[in-house]
């Protein structure tokens, strides 16, 4: 009999490098304003709520809430949301928007994965969402730790494809694209721990247009991290030649599919 795929090692060899980058709270900090533009502008935040159905008497653990992307539009439908993030700049920005929006039953907490959540006085949820967030070395730990936070339900979304990476834009710069393990090795994950998990793909077609190169160029800035003199000039360049004028704004002459996976299951005890 052939052994079994280790789906958790598959998981690790390709996350490592990923992981120790979007781990940093200075990474997050830095995106922290592009990023909440780009995620509230999103179809993404409608989708997963239909998918999520939430009840007006759930506690919710958000983990990895950047500035309320699910939190904010989530609060007026459940009882209470416990929002973790480890930036700074991200949860300065949930507060914010709680108070212009009069949201008073958001909790935002610094923390991270690998923080010891009953130091942070995390405590259980009856819904624990991990929405594009699973910055993870170790998946199986991860999953693990979601299910003793969470009484009823657990969620995660996941990269589909590319997700949100344009693999072009990267390339454009001479930099090797790999977005990492996508849903599929979840799946087989929670498939192997014995969970029985249930999947939603939400699709959101990118079709930006841009004011100008500059402002085409600054939109994408987030696909390459620490991004050179060098990589900057090559991706102005390849973007002043592929950019096409489109009812006075500009765009790229290709079209682009965003997926997510969501993936759901109750939660049931022994």
């Amino acid at each position: 009999m052939k052994p079994m795929l280790d789906w958790n090692e598959i998981w690790r060899s390709t996350q490592v490098e990923k992981c120790s980058l979007h781990r940093d709270p200075a990474f997050w900090d830095k995106r922290a304003p592009e990023f909440t533009r780009h995620a509230t502008e999103s179809d993404y935040i409608g989708q997963f709520l239909r998918i999520m159905k939430p009840e007006p008497d759930w506690s919710v653990l958000d983990i990895g809430c950047a500035a309320g992307t699910l939190a904010v539009p989530l609060a007026p439908a459940v009882k209470s949301i416990t929002a973790l993030d480890p930036s700074d700049v991200m949860l300065s920005l949930l507060e914010e928007r709680c108070r212009n929006r009069d949201i008073c039953n958001i909790r935002a907490v610094k923390g991270r994965w690998q923080d010891d959540w009953n130091d942070l006085g995390i405590g259980i949820h009856d819904v624990a969402i991990a929405s594009r967030s699973l910055m993870v070395e170790d998946l199986r730990q991860a999953v693990l730790k979601l299910q003793s936070c969470a009484l009823k339900r657990v969620y995660i979304t996941t990269l589909v494809d590319d997700g949100p990476y344009d693999r072009r834009i990267v390339e454009a710069v001479s930099r090797k694209f790999s977005h990492g393990a996508d849903y599929i090795v979840v799946y087989n994950l929670l498939r192997q721990m014995g969970i029985y998990a249930n999947i939603n793909i939400t699709v959101t077609p990118k079709d930006e247009t841009y004011a100008s190169l500059e402002e085409a160029l600054d939109s994408m800035r987030w696909m390459i991290y620490e991004m050179s003199p060098v990589e900057e000039y090559k991706l102005r360049s390849y973007l002043r030649g592929c950019l096409v004028l489109d009812g006075g704004r500009w765009k790229l002459p290709y079209a682009r599919i965003e997926r997510w996976a969501v993936i759901w299951w109750n939660r049931t005890r022994d």
